[in-house]
C-alpha cells in the first residue's frame, strides 16, 4: 500500500509552500504527518574572542533546534503499524543547513507491535531518550538549545546505524529500550582515510561527526506515577582510534500543581591505551578530539577538556508555571574534570540558567534566558581557546513557532 497519495503530496507541498498548518492526512490505513519548529532568537555574550569584548548576534535556535520532519504511519493489522521518521535541523537566521549536520538529523524506519518498537537508522541515543522524558531541565521545553550543559553528557545525542528496541507495560509505567550501533569498520584499522598525521585530525573528526559511524550498546529504564518519575541509562561507544566511553546517567523529576523539581547526575569515563607508540598516540588524538567535540562548544555550556579522561555533571533544577501562558524555570549544573595526566585540565565548573517562556498561543512563544559559566581549577581549561575566558554570561531573547 502506498504511503503517499497525490491528495497527501499536494496538501504536503502546500504546507512546504508556507501553509502554517499541521498536516496529518491519512491515505486508506497510513498517516503522514508534517512538522516543524522554527526558533530565531538575538544572543549577547561577554568576553569573546581574543579582546573578550561583547558579541551580540541572532541564532537560529535559542530555546529549540529550528527544523522540520515528516512521520509516517501505516497500520498493518493485528495492533501492529510501521514507522518513518525524517527530520531535517537548520539555521532559522540565516536559512542554511545547520553546520557539521547531515542533511536528515534522524532517519529511521520501523515496525511497532504488541511486544515494542523495533526501528533502524539514525535515532536518538538511549542518553539522550531517558533524560530528556525523565528528568529535563525545563518542563514546557527539556532544554534551551542555545545554553545546555547536559547535552555535552550524551555522547553526541543521535547515532547513526542504530538498531533501537523500545518497550513499555500497558500502563506506561515502566518504559525502556536497548540499543547497538554498528562502527562498519570506522576504525583505525578497518578505515582507510583514519588520518595518518595529526595535521588530518580535524577534517577527520568533522566528517565522521557529520553521521559517522561507531559501535555503540546500552539501554535505559524509566518508572513513573503519581507525577513522579525516576530513570537511569548506560552506554558504552567504542570511537574509531578503540577508545571505548563509559556513560551514564541517573536521575529524577517530580510534578505537583505548577511545580516542577528534577535532579540528575551523569558521568563520562573514557578509557584511552597506555602509549606504547606513535601510532597509539594518534589513535587517542583522533579519539580524544571527538570527545572534546562533545563535552566543549557554548551551546553545551561546556570548556575545553584537554588530557582529562573523566567528566561529571551533577544537575538540580526548579519549575514554576506562574499563569496559564507563564512559565519560569531555573537550573544549576556543576561539572567535575579529571583524569588530566598533568593536572592542568582537572577542575570545576559551575553552569546556571534561568528562563522565563510566554506562550501566546499552543504554538507560539517567547522567551528570555540569563546564563553563567564559571570555571576554576587548572589553567588549560578554558571556555574556548580564541578569548581564554573562565566566565562568561549570555542573554538570550527570542520567538518560536511550531506547526
Amino acid at each position: 500500500m502506498r504511503l503517499f497519495t497525490k491528495k497527501s503530496i499536494a496538501f504536503a507541498a502546500l504546507a512546504l509552500c508556507g501553509s502554517g498548518a499541521s498536516l496529518a492526512q491519512s491515505a486508506g490505513t497510513s498517516k503522514v504527518e508534517l512538522w516543524g519548529i522554527v526558533d530565531v532568537a538575538v544572543r549577547h555574550t561577554n568576553k569573546e574572542g581574543p579582546t573578550q569584548a561583547g558579541l551580540t548576534k541572532m541564532i537560529g535556535g535559542g530555546m529549540s533546534q529550528s527544523r522540520w520532519g515528516i512521520n509516517v504511519e501505516e497500520d498493518l493489522g493485528g495492533g501492529s503499524k510501521a514507522l518513518v521518521v525524517l527530520e531535517n535541523r537548520f539555521d532559522a537566521d540565516s536559512g542554511t543547513p545547520a553546520v557539521n549536520a547531515p542533511y536528515f538529523q534522524l532517519a529511521h524506519v520501523g515496525l511497532q507491535g504488541p511486544y515494542g518498537r523495533l526501528t533502524a537508522g539514525r535515532q536518538w541515543n538511549v542518553l539522550f531518550d531517558v533524560v530528556t522524558s525523565t528528568y529535563a531541565s525545563f518542563p514546557y521545553s527539556p532544554y534551551m538549545e542555545a545554553y545546555k550543559p547536559e547535552l555535552g553528557m550524551a555522547m553526541g545525542a543521535r547515532t547513526s546505524n542504530m538498531l533501537k528496541y523500545m518497550f513499555a507495560t500497558p500502563d506506561r509505567r515502566w518504559v525502556g529500550a536497548l540499543q547497538y550501533s554498528f562502527d562498519e569498520n570506522n576504525t583505525a584499522t578497518g578505515n582507510p582515510g583514519f588520518p595518518g598525521s595529526a595535521a588530518q585530525i580535524p577534517a577527520y573528526v568533522a566528517g565522521t561527526l557529520n553521521g559517522g559511524a561507531w559501535k555503540t550498546a546500552g539501554g535505559y529504564l524509566r518508572f513513573s506515577a503519581a507525577g513522579a518519575a525516576l530513570g537511569g541509562g548506560y552506554l558504552r561507544t567504542t570511537l574509531p582510534g578503540g577508545t571505548d566511553v563509559d556513560a551514564w546517567t541517573l536521575g529524577g523529576s517530580y510534578r505537583t500543581g505548577p511545580w516542577y523539581l528534577t535532579a540528575g547526575y551523569g558521568l563520562n569515563k573514557a578509557k584511552f591505551a597506555a602509549v606504547t607508540s606513535p601510532l597509539v598516540a594518534l589513535r587517542n588524538g583522533v579519539d580524544g578530539a571527538i570527545l572534546g567535540q562533545f563535552w566543549s562548544g557554548q551551546t553545551n555550556g561546556g570548556f575545553q577538556p584537554g588530557d582529562a579522561n573523566k567528566r561529571q555533571l551533577f544537575k538540580v533544577g526548579v519549575g514554576y508555571q506562574m499563569t496559564t501562558q507563564l512559565n519560569l524555570g531555573a537550573h544549576y549544573f556543576r561539572g567535575k574534570q579529571s583524569g588530566s595526566t598533568t593536572g592542568l585540565s582537572n577542575g570545576n565548573a559551575d553552569f546556571l540558567v534561568a528562563v522565563a517562556d510566554y506562550a501566546f498561543s499552543k504554538r507560539t512563544d517567547a522567551y528570555f534566558g540569563v546564563d553563567h559559566t564559571r570555571i576554576s581549577g587548572g589553567n588549560a581549561i578554558v571556555l574556548d581557546s580564541a578569548s581564554n575566558a573562565r566566565n562568561r554570561t549570555g542573554f538570550t531573547v527570542g520567538l518560536r513557532h511550531r506547526f
